[in-house]
């Protein structure tokens, strides 16, 4: 039976009243800063306040983490702009109907993941790609809106050629929309630097509207929002045809690997850092409930936020009944204070915007990893230019890609050799060259890695180069399969004309320490019957004491 509420229970009064004054707190922070995805998602400005009503409710209602905060967030925001740019005129009525559809697929794909408990796919994109691929959209968001913050109008879709429209066209910038953005920016970093709770941006938005409103920004060719619809919204299914489903079904899926990966790692940090028990499965499917709300409420996908869960936990917050006070509050906003929005002048928002984007560069994170593992550095760099120079969808693609190649990489080149004992009973790795050996007649080799069809061949020429050609003088050979976690078909083919091979040659074949779930594979492959359950040791040392007790009878076939 599916327990409801699991992040807001058990409520206690002191505890409520903490979480409703947090959610109003946060409220007030995040709602600017909502409004800014609204313009990286290309919505109306409308649908950011859409994403913080009812997705916030639904995962409250069937996720786990206490702390999560799943709402309107830059990268799958970039993710969408990126993957129906084209489709659609920015903000139009065929836009939103697009996004929401992009939403409803992510949360069927949300929900086949907790189905199919395919959680684990967020483990394949470890942190440092994670850094470069966030930094990557930093940059690409960040040139996205310079022209706004400029007084610039662009054309273009794509942030280099975005940046070459700005460059070329800084003589004609508007100098009155300048200087309205420097101000901003200027205030909310003052404000930043010496009195950090005080929720700047939130200032900042009401300063400039009511600016804008008594001295006419627009009429001074300020560029400002317009009119925003109020009410709540109207739940509806998108508006949309069953031929607009397969374009988008590329999109939906990079934003559910990116919900995947992020809110996943936020939650865990969160549930980690406050002794919480998580249920990852329930979160995937609040997260898939929120993406459902958000797509018939006509918004936008959601994500878990690190950046919005850092600010509500700064707020006080201990469970999701602060985003349930949240979502309160935006509703009032929704149905008394949408009219003086239209005053806002866009380049407030583009500077709120920029900031976010210089939220996610990270150039020191990207800067730690280089004197720790210059592999590993290389595919943050790489994934960061790729994100800017293709897009988001094509930079998870490939970041994707990246880390399962160098799963496989470590698993076609695992770490192997020769052990040797030490004088206090510890075994030594030497690399398995010609000649090695642990004592006159035996090679005790370790292979560090499943044993399958890509590396089977790297096992066997390792094994052979030790052996030598015929007459050698390697009597044994045993296998520290400690490592060896599985044995495939294909791999088990080739264990048995390696037997076969050595046995030939007069070289007695068998393996200690194989794990009992590695010992299921080698019955099932008929690998205990061919190579003879007496020689498959428990223990090295136990493979030692039988070959010094064979090693003066004559060199015979096993």
């Amino acid at each position: 039976m599916l327990s409801l509420f699991q992040g807001i229970k058990p409520v206690k009064r002191d505890g409520a009243v903490r979480d409703a004054l947090a959610g109003v707190v946060f409220a007030a922070i995040d709602i600017p800063q909502t409004l800014g995805y609204t313009r990286i998602a290309g919505m109306p400005i409308v649908t950011g306040l859409y994403a913080l009503l009812l997705p916030l409710l639904a995962f409250a209602t069937f996720g786990s983490s206490r702390y999560l905060v799943v709402a309107a967030d830059s990268a799958t925001a970039a993710i969408l702009r990126s993957g129906i740019n084209g489709m659609a005129p920015a903000a139009s009525t065929r836009y939103v109907a697009l996004a929401s559809l992009v939403a409803l697929l992510t949360a069927a794909f949300l929900l086949l993941a907790r189905l199919f408990k395919l959680g684990f796919i967020a483990d394949f994109l470890p942190q440092t790609v994670l850094i470069g691929f966030l930094t990557g959209v930093g940059f690409q968001v960040g040139i996205s809106v310079l022209g706004q913050m400029l007084g610039i109008p662009t054309d273009a879709h794509k942030p280099i050629i975005q940046l070459y429209e700005v460059c070329r066209s800084l003589p004609r910038l508007h100098p009155q929309t300048l200087l309205v953005t420097a101000v901003c920016l200027a205030t909310i970093l003052l404000l930043r630097r010496f009195a950090p709770r005080v929720p700047g941006s939130l200032l900042v938005v009401v300063g400039a509207t009511t600016a804008s409103a008594i001295w006419d920004f627009a009429g001074h060719g300020i560029s400002v929002i317009g009119p925003v619809v109020g009410g709540l919204p109207r739940l509806s299914f998108p508006n949309v045809q069953w031929q607009d489903i397969p374009p988008l079904i590329p999109v939906a899926s990079s934003c559910t690997v990116m919900i995947l990966t992020q809110s996943a790692a936020t939650s865990r940090i969160y549930a980690g850092r406050h002794r919480q028990h998580l249920n990852a499965d329930r979160d995937l499917v609040g997260l898939s409930a929120a993406n459902a709300a958000a797509a018939f409420s006509g918004t936008f996908v959601v994500n878990g936020s690190p950046t919005q869960t850092a600010m509500l936990e700064s707020c006080g917050a201990q469970s999701q009944l602060a985003q349930v006070t949240t979502a309160a509050v935006v509703a009032l906003v929704l149905l008394f204070l949408t009219r003086p929005i239209q005053y806002l002048p866009t380049c407030v928002l583009g500077a709120l915007v920029f900031l976010v984007a210089l939220h996610l560069i990270d150039l020191r994170g990207l800067q730690a990893i280089l004197p720790e593992s210059r592999p590993e550095y290389a595919l943050a760099l790489t994934t960061t230019v790729f994100v800017v120079l293709a897009g988001v969808e094509q930079g998870i693609v490939l970041a994707m890609i990246m880390s399962l190649l160098r799963i496989v990489h470590h698993s076609y080149h695992p770490r192997s050799g020769v052990m040797i004992p030490e004088a206090d009973g510890t075994w030594k790795l030497i690399p398995p060259t010609a000649g090695a050996v642990t004592e006159p007649g035996l090679v005790l080799y370790r292979f560090g890695a499943a044993l399958f069809y890509a590396n089977s061949s790297r096992f066997a020429d390792e094994i052979s180069t030790l052996v030598g050609s015929p007459p050698t003088s390697v009597r044994w050979l045993i296998v520290d399969a400690e490592a060896i976690t599985n044995v495939d078909y294909t791999a088990a083919r080739v264990v048995l004309e390696l037997k076969k091979d050595l046995n030939n040659a007069g070289v007695v074949f068998g393996f200690a320490r194989v794990l009992w779930n590695t010992r299921a594979d080698f019955d099932r492959h008929h690998l205990t019957e061919a190579i003879g359950p007496s020689l498959i040791f428990n223990r090295l040392h136990d493979a030692v004491d039988a070959y010094e007790k064979q090693k003066s009878l004559p060199q015979t076939s096993s």
